[in-house]
């Protein structure tokens, strides 16, 4: 698929005397991850300090190799990056800014374009691309690779920045072309949101990560509100002016995974899924209570088959504070005065060996890890006497001690994920199954969007990650002809 084989940054687009200039953490960090090598070139009377040492300083954090220079000659300079690149002859893009572009001869053509920043706010006719901010570095990154080959698209990203990094460190958003042909774009509000977006032929989000609130619907038959905060309420507005661009997922799809009684809904219709297997695949029993003082609370828990210890859940799945802040509740005197935010979802708890199986789905790709659980009902009821309250991120109360692990139906369970990814109609998500002892029973207990998948190898999941979006492309695009 080849690409951009190299980039060096002239020392003028990263130094204002003594302080980066504006926009230089931000390429950095776009590029450390970017399956492109990087590299920063500085004339040797740059040597003295501090920008020497500010320079070391980010030559290790963002892995970036360094280039000397003289500035009446670059014939070393690029014979360096050659050796150290072993370029074979294709573009390497040499990033300067505005004031001095004249170091880099226009008869340098031996595969190096460059691309002039404009860093004092006076353009100049330049020999190479201009641009006016570092920011847009990685936009003209991807129309040169997109230019390429035809079969080249363009995937634009936007998530918060912690699961952004977890993501790029593993090497699932190169810059470069992926063996499938996805080049990916880091969406930035830096930037004109709409120019961006026309530049892009996907655009995958973690939309849960800008949520401002959730207004939960009084009705079983509608969607609950979100309200999604400024930024990716601009991001929607946008896209919806781009109407070529395919959306993984559009975020109407995303409201059922927000309502924990909306998923134990959709997860009843795992009854009429037909399946080879023998043992049964189910959601948890569960009841929604909006009041945990309810007089006829015993009664209704009776009813929807609930038998205690039982976890309370918030309705509100994610994107909020409060989220993940639960209880498992051992006697009906326990609900009172609990501090899980109302409405909440009070679930089945399964005994299931400490033992839960997360599964990923991605696209017609199914992988699961396993990861050690709570305890059986009754360890838990001689452990503690009062409600059991945790955050379900930070601190869920997991067994320590080994037990055999359950028999997974994997058939079975790629039978629901089937199932799911239909009703859903998700690209990529995940859903935690645990194996009830005695049944055999195999009970989903939580569904989440576009989760990390990071207990997988990466040299499994990642093409695995890039599969799907292709695929989901190449299917919005032929029902487009």
């Amino acid at each position: 698929m080849g690409g951009i084989s190299g980039i060096v940054l002239d020392s003028s687009i990263i130094f204002s005397s003594d302080t980066l200039l504006p926009g230089v953490d931000y390429l950095l960090r776009k590029l450390r991850h970017s399956n492109i090598p990087t590299g920063v070139a500085y004339a040797v009377d740059l040597l003295s300090e501090p920008k020497a040492s500010l320079l070391k300083k980010l030559a290790c954090e963002y892995s970036i190799e360094q280039f000397i220079y003289n500035s009446s000659c670059m014939d070393d300079t690029v014979n360096a990056v050659f050796l150290a690149w072993e370029n074979k002859g294709s573009t390497i893009l040499y990033v300067v800014s505005n004031d001095n572009e004249g170091i880099v001869p226009k008869s340098l053509s031996l595969g190096w374009m460059n691309v002039v920043v404009n860093v004092d706010g006076t353009r100049k006719n330049s020999s190479g691309i201009f641009v006016e901010k570092l920011e847009e570095l990685p936009l003209i990154i991807c129309e040169l690779n997109k230019k390429q080959s035809e079969d080249n698209v363009v995937v634009g990203y936007i998530m918060k920045p912690s699961r952004e990094e977890d993501f790029a460190k593993r090497g699932a958003f190169p810059l470069n072309p992926t063996e499938n042909g996805l080049i990916f774009l880091p969406l930035t509000f830096d930037l004109p949101m709409l120019h961006q977006l026309k530049k892009v032929d996907i655009v995958i989000h973690k939309a849960t990560d800008e949520i401002s609130s959730i207004e939960i619907s009084k009705s079983c038959d509608c969607a609950s509100n979100i309200i999604y905060t400024t930024r990716m309420l601009e991001l929607q507005k946008y896209i919806g002016e781009v109407p070529d661009c395919c959306v993984i997922d559009p975020f109407e799809n995303i409201s059922p995974v927000v309502d924990r009684l909306k998923i134990q809904e959709i997860l009843l219709g795992l009854e009429n899924i037909k399946t080879k297997s023998q043992h049964k695949i189910r959601g948890a029993y569960f009841l929604k209570v909006g009041n945990f003082e309810d007089d006829r609370l015993e009664q209704r828990l009776h009813e929807a088959k609930l038998t205690l210890p039982s976890i309370v859940k918030p309705q509100v799945a994610c994107g909020v504070a409060d989220a993940h802040s639960m209880a498992i509740v051992f006697r009906v005197a326990d609900f009172m005065g609990l501090s899980v935010p109302l409405p909440a979802v009070v679930q089945e708890y399964v005994d299931h060996s400490s033992t839960l199986f997360k599964m990923y789905v991605l696209g017609e790709k199914i992988f699961y890890a396993v990861k050690s659980s709570i305890s059986n009902a009754d360890i838990l009821k001689k452990s503690s006497e009062k409600p059991l309250l945790f955050d379900s991120l930070k601190s869920l109360p997991i067994d320590g001690n080994k037990k055999q692990q359950p028999d997974l139906d994997i058939g079975l369970v790629t039978d629901a994920a089937t199932y799911l990814r239909r009703v859903l109609d998700l690209t990529i998500f995940g859903f935690d199954v645990v194996v009830q002892e005695g049944t055999q029973d195999h009970v989903i207990v939580d569904v989440n969007y576009l989760p990390s998948f990071k207990e997988v190898p990466n040299e499994v999941s990642i093409p695995a990650f890039w599969d799907a979006i292709r695929m989901k492309y190449e299917l919005r695009k032929g029902n487009c002809l």
